[in-house]
């Protein structure tokens, strides 16, 4: 039997994006992938074969993911294939008074009372993560993102691609925040879903480390450093040995050795699936241009700790595009050479040095974004400072008119 030989950097990518499915008039959350599920398929299952698009569900039953079959070489091919399989959710979804909500984070979602965790496939791995931290959170049943899986061949390209993504978690936020609004109130955060995910595993840090990455460069380095403290940190919880480490881990960026790929998991999911894959298009053409040393080394990129790549996460997930990037060393890393620069401008200057290896389509889709701000930005200016809950309903459901028509917010 042959063995398959695994992709080289770049050669596809792995897409992954997560919906919550609401009340058509109310909003209210629907705990009921599970019936969707049921009715394309005439089985409750975690899983539905579509073709080139897959749907599937974990750990909450108010979310479903839609995502590659299998990995694409042409990101913008997927653009109608997911807008198509949207729309053939919300045909179902609308019999039952139904569709489904973009954004990273629902506004008014009461994760206390409202959660209900996936009672069926992997059902033992969700109650360990429930009985460990328990899952009634905004950091765990309210967060919506998109998944970006990148492939390596081998320990020297898992090197140069980890080396990379680690330097552009920071700013990923910047164009992708789309969670201003919990509790029905702005919070004071673009991204507040990444700020609720910062904290959701503080029972066991190691889990999550410094949401960074650490420098490692290989996967005998990866397996002590970062699977060994995971570990040892669950292995009182967990005497069956029923969690697998490479699951538990919940950095921003996690190696998957098992399918040879890094997933990103920093991207808030926006309005539409064209503004989603534009974003991928970016960050994808932004990792080679790195891994190319087109700025800056290998060596140079690696030199940043966790720690000092955090501090900059952290700003940009409270003012994504606004944040003043004031490390001048990090700025070079991009080859701009200023002495400090908005997150917004950085990313002006990536998008002109990159946008020639992108879609024409996802070029027009990143300069809405530059030019009128990240969506929760644009959702601010809807609702205002002090938004009543009508008026959140009223823009939560123009944006899942957009998603309907794969179309941005204006």
């Amino acid at each position: 039997m042959s063995v398959k030989k695994p992709f080289g950097l770049f050669e596809v990518t792995g897409i992954e994006l997560e919906y919550m499915v609401v009340d058509r008039e109310t909003l209210k959350a629907s705990p009921t992938v599970d019936l969707l599920f049921k009715d394309v398929t005439g089985a409750i299952t975690s899983d539905v074969e579509r073709g080139d698009v897959d749907w599937s569900n974990e750990l909450v039953a108010h979310v479903v993911e839609l995502k590659t079959a299998r990995p694409t070489e042409d990101i913008a091919s997927f653009r109608r294939k997911f807008a198509s399989e949207v729309s053939a959710i919300d045909t179902v979804l609308a019999k039952r008074g139904l569709m489904l909500l973009p954004t990273a984070a629902h506004p008014l979602f009461d994760p206390f009372t409202e959660t209900v965790i996936w009672p069926h496939d992997n059902n033992d791995i969700y109650a360990l993560y429930n009985r460990i931290f328990d899952c009634r959170g905004h950091g765990w049943s309210n967060l919506q993102s998109v998944h970006l899986n990148l492939p390596f061949a081998n320990d020297t390209e898992f090197a140069k691609l980890h080396t990379a993504i680690r330097l552009l978690l920071p700013i990923i936020p910047a164009l992708s925040a789309s969670s201003p609004i919990l509790d029905g109130k702005p919070t004071g955060h673009m991204d507040a879903r990444m700020e609720a995910y910062l904290r959701h595993q503080e029972r066991l840090p190691q889990l999550m480390g410094a949401l960074i990455p650490e420098a490692v460069l290989n996967q005998e380095e990866y397996y002590r450093e970062v699977f060994g403290p995971i570990g040892k940190a669950l292995a009182p919880f967990d005497p069956d040995g029923i969690m697998d480490h490479q699951f538990a881990n919940s950095r921003g960026a996690i190696a998957r050795f098992d399918r040879n790929a890094i997933e990103i998991r920093v991207v808030d999911i926006q309005e539409c699936p064209s503004a989603d894959l534009a974003i991928a298009e970016l960050i994808v053409e932004t990792l080679k241009a790195l891994v190319d040393e087109r700025w800056a080394s290998n060596y140079l990129q690696r030199a940043w700790h966790q720690n000092d790549l955090l501090s900059i996460f952290k700003e940009v997930i409270k003012a994504a595009g606004d944040t003043p990037i004031t490390r001048k060393e990090f700025l070079l890393m991009f080859n701009m050479h200023r002495e400090q620069a908005t997150a917004n401008e950085l990313w002006k200057h990536i998008f002109h040095e990159v946008s020639h290896g992108m879609s024409t389509n996802a070029q027009a889709s990143i300069m809405h974004i530059l030019d009128h701000g990240c969506l929760a930005r644009r959702i601010l200016a809807r609702t205002g400072a002090e938004p009543d809950p009508e008026r959140i309903i009223a823009v939560y459901k123009e944006l899942a008119l957009c998603l309907r028509e794969d179309r941005q917010l204006a």
